[in-house]
């Protein structure tokens, strides 16, 4: 559970980063859409995953006596060819919809309650007692 509260942490932080930035900076409407655009139900699976894969390797590599062979961008890639999406076009639709303040802000709020979901689905599950088959 304490990797599900630092993924959301992570999650909203990065969030609040992309807005700031791209409100302060940028006008809405001054950016093309790129080709290949990652439509929005797609990008919220993937910054979901996203988010998934970078607590497992935040978890894993932080153990102590464990040492994990794997980078954080290997975690990173990985979730892209589950999606058989480009970085460059991952990156270039990120940048697409910052400019949009408003509608990055619906994604991300939609990747946020889903993550919240799949933590608060983890909770249920790990408080129920195990049945060992005996009744």
């Amino acid at each position: 559970m304490e990797k599900f509260l630092h993924m959301q942490r992570k999650a909203y932080t990065l969030f609040i980063i992309v807005e700031f930035l791209f409100f302060i900076g940028c006008g809405e409407g001054w950016i093309e859409k790129p080709k290949g655009l990652i439509p929005e139900k797609k990008m919220v699976e993937i910054l979901v995953d996203l988010h998934i894969a970078d607590a497992v390797f935040l978890e894993t590599s932080y153990k102590p006596g464990h040492k994990l062979d794997l980078k954080a961008e290997d975690f990173y890639y990985s979730v892209l060819n589950k999606y058989n999406v480009a970085d460059s076009v991952f990156e270039k639709s990120v940048i697409y919809y910052a400019n949009f303040p408003k509608d990055f802000e619906k994604i991300y709020a939609e990747v946020l309650d889903k993550v919240s979901q799949l933590r608060d689905s983890y909770s249920q599950k790990e408080s129920q007692p195990v049945n060992m088959g005996q009744e």
